[in-house]
């Protein structure tokens, strides 16, 4: 299948999925800090992986990834009236770390920038 109309499947289901977060879904075990931050369909339109961010410690994130499962079909009904496909892909959530490791590696440059200010301070001073 064309990449590029892939791309623009994936675009309007992480749109929707998104939009469902935000004011769709009831679960209370869905963290209100949640966000989509990718979404990427197979060459088949088969699967469509769910890549999510939650804001939280490691419970909520179970618990978040636990609700979104639970309402997957409400999900794939939701995206199938908006986006005319034949197959609606079988929706995998896949817990996203990236924010979490950027906000990391952030710490450690900092401190190693710190470090090396200080080192610098030490030998001219």
């Amino acid at each position: 299948m064309n990449i590029k109309r892939i791309n623009r499947i994936s675009e309007e289901v992480r749109k929707i999925v998104s939009e469902l977060l935000t004011i769709g879904l009831k679960d209370p075990r869905i963290n209100p800090m949640t966000s989509v931050t990718n979404v990427e369909i197979t060459r088949d339109l088969g699967y469509a992986n769910i890549y999510v961010s939650v804001l939280g410690d490691k419970e909520e994130k179970e618990d978040t990834l636990k609700g979104l499962e639970s309402a997957k079909g409400f999900i794939r009904k939701e995206i199938a009236s908006k986006i005319d496909l034949r197959y609606v892909p079988e929706l995998v959530f896949h817990l996203d770390q990236s924010i979490e490791q950027g906000i990391y590696m952030s710490k450690l440059i900092e401190k190693v920038a710190k470090e090396d200010a200080e080192k610098k301070e030490r030998s001219n001073g």
